[in-house]
């Protein structure tokens, strides 16, 4: 049996003439720019996240540069953030002509480790003025440890930039009680790309915040920075998410806690079957159900290359989240860092592996999933 790594098709026949019908909708409307799709999305997103504030951007991408842009974040400044990571996440920090500094990741979560986050600002007291924004990832579905991480930065009055593309709806347990991803710094960036638990039909993202000045702030940037029309008091960008997009995505975001709870029982499966031969499955920092999964990724004790071909030839759909960190991509060649400054980061990059975690995935694309792991000699 073939099992692709993701496979949107059934989501989309089962929403199938809702979707048909809000796409019908925004095409005999003319309104292609803004409008109430829009503000539709944004307020059942800002409620469903529990924040003020959501601005619906182009890309998960944008959301992040569009929030650094808000913080003035320029020449001479450094943002902190974790080099295991998709690209976007430090390449927004590089396109506002900042520094990105990286942090290694914890080796059970491979989020954002704070005690290594400390240990930069304790090493480097000279570069404290410096510092804009500190940015944690909440990877593959898992929030990062933000109650210590916002210690560090109410510490150093350094603002918070959650990365949130891989965790809408994700849980953490603060000392508040839980909050979602995205609620907890001064803003949350989450993508829409198709992929994600919650995927438009393109590109999208969005900001969500509980500071009304920052999102009033985001609001102008994302149109040029015009308000009114054809005053400009900042210079933006063309960030906005379009009305297509938005209706699709009011179609599926009543849906998406029952996604994340079968993406919870497919890992549920896999736990139960995969933890075995020096396997490990995702680390569940806190509980089950504070996890989305966005991806569900194997550490492997040994023979990747070997056992991506195996999965291959059975028909195992498959990939690597992330096979290079970005403190050794070409393109971060002048920020000197070198093998060996991260080695968590570095060691993850080399003996992972994610295999089909999506909702739809039926009892026996589990199990053709599980036999062809456990068939694999490593």
């Amino acid at each position: 049996m073939n099992v692709p790594l993701l496979d949107l098709g059934p989501q989309y026949r089962a929403l199938k003439e809702e979707i048909d019908a809000v796409v019908l909708e925004v095409l005999a409307s003319t309104q292609y720019i803004m409008g109430p799709k829009v503000e539709a999305l944004e307020a059942a997103v800002a409620e469903y996240s529990g924040t003020k504030h959501a601005i619906g951007v182009t890309s998960g991408t944008d959301a992040l540069l569009i929030a650094l842009m808000g913080l003035n974040v320029g020449p001479g400044d450094i943002v902190v953030s974790t080099p295991y990571t998709f690209f976007a996440t430090a390449g927004t920090i590089a396109r506002t002509h900042a520094t990105p500094a990286f942090v290694d990741i914890d080796p059970k979560t491979f989020n954002l480790d704070p005690i290594k986050l400390q240990q930069w600002f304790d090493d480097n007291p000279d570069k404290h003025d410096k510092v804009k924004a500190i940015m944690p990832v909440h990877l593959f579905g898992q929030c990062a440890d933000m109650d210590a991480i916002l210690a560090v930065a109410n510490q150093y009055n350094v603002p918070v930039i959650e990365d949130a593309a891989q965790a809408i709806g994700a849980l953490y347990p603060s000392k508040a009680g839980d909050k979602k991803a995205g609620s907890m710094g001064l803003a949350g960036c989450f993508s829409f790309f198709p992929s994600k638990n919650l995927g438009c039909v393109g590109d999208g993202g969005m900001v969500v915040t509980n500071d009304d000045e920052f999102a009033a702030t985001l609001r102008r940037m994302r149109n040029h920075g015009m308000e009114p029309k054809y005053f400009h008091s900042m210079i933006g960008g063309n960030f906005r998410i379009d009305p297509l997009q938005a209706a699709v995505l009011s179609v599926k975001l009543p849906h998406l806690d029952s996604w994340h709870e079968q993406r919870r029982v497919n890992a549920t499966h896999y736990d139960n079957h995969l933890n075995v031969n020096g396997l490990q499955g995702p680390h569940i920092a806190y509980e089950r159900s504070h996890h989305i999964y966005n991806q569900y990724t194997l550490t492997l004790p040994s023979k990747r290359d070997e056992f991506r071909e195996h999965l291959n030839a059975n028909g195992i759909g498959h990939d690597v989240y992330y096979p290079m960190p970005l403190h050794e991509q070409e393109c971060f060649e002048y920020l000197g860092y070198k093998q060996g400054d991260f080695p968590v980061s570095e060691a993850v990059s080399q003996n992972t592996v994610a295999i089909p975690i999506y909702p739809d995935l039926t009892e026996d694309h589990r199990n053709a999933v599980i036999d062809a792991v456990l068939a694999f000699d490593f």
